[in-house]
Parts: structure tokens; sequence; C-alpha cells
């Protein structure tokens, strides 16, 4: 969908048109599952959800319809490491317990990686290494400082790392 196709939907949505909001919804959806997905794990069709009301709910507020992307990227991150959060997922599990590379489990090793890492370092490789923010984008998408951002992206990458390899 052209950008120009993405403002006009939004702004007849923006004006209660329900046809409009569908075709966001179709839009959005598939993006936004992408997001919470790998940040919230088991909870992240749920955070997907949240996310998604928590857009639709507040498209009024939203000033420029160009930026709805980043805007609903914005609200997903927040929402897949509030579920994560609330799963009890915020403390790291042990590592040492991961199958090794010749393990017939290698298929499931990357989720489960991403199970044993923190949401907080779950959302930074997400909007890092699957976004493509930089540490600035990041950080303020985060509502951190960009040395935290940084710091946490190499903790989360050097977890997986060891984890991985292992």
């Amino acid at each position: 969908m052209s950008d120009e196709e993405t403002v006009r939907r939004v702004r007849a949505a923006q004006r209660g048109d329900t046809l409009a909001m569908a075709e966001l919804l179709d839009e959005l959806a598939p993006y936004v599952g992408r997001i919470c997905g790998p940040i919230a794990l088991d909870q992240g069709p749920d955070a997907a959800q949240e996310a998604l009301v928590a857009v639709f709910r507040s498209l009024r507020s939203l000033k420029d319809p160009g930026a709805l992307r980043g805007w609903a990227r914005a609200i997903a991150v927040r929402e897949a490491v509030r579920l994560a959060r609330r799963a009890a997922r915020a403390v790291p599990a042990d590592l040492s317990t991961l199958p090794s590379r010749g393990d017939p489990e290698l298929a499931a090793d990357i989720r489960d990686v991403l199970d044993r890492l923190s949401p907080e370092h779950r959302a930074v490789l997400v909007l890092r290494d699957v976004e493509g923010l930089d540490e600035r984008a990041a950080a303020e998408l985060l509502g951190l400082r960009v040395g935290t951002v940084k710091s946490r992206l190499h903790r989360a990458r050097d977890t997986f790392r060891k984890a991985w390899t292992s």
C-alpha cells in the first residue's frame, strides 16, 4: 500500500469510516504480530491484539498519518514488553540446559534462546536486528538513553551468542 493510500485511510478511519479501519487493521495486524511475537513469545498473539486495540482506540490522536507504522511499532513494543513481564519472564533463565548444535531439536533452539532472554533484551534485539532501527531510534521508542540501549543490545547479543553456540 502506498504512503498516500495509508494517509487517506488513516484520515478516513479517524473520521469513523469502518471500512478504512478494517483496511488499516489488515495492513497493521501482520506487522504488529511480527514485532510482538519475538518479544512476548507465548504471549505474542495477546500482545498483538492488545497493541491493535490500543492503536485503534488512540487513532484519532495520531497527528501525522504518515507516521502510522512507527507509531504502531511503539505501541506494539510497549504492549509486548508489558505482557512478557506479566508472564514472569523478566528474569533470564539458566542457559546451561540448551541442546547442542547436533541435537535434533535444533529447529526450536532460537525460540528457546529467545525465551530465556528478558523482555527488555528481546525488545532491543527486535528493534535493532529485525526492524533495523539504530540505537538512537530504539532508545527513543523505548524511552531509554542511547547508552542503555547499547548496553542491553550488547548483553542480549552476547547471551544469545553464548546460548546458541553452547
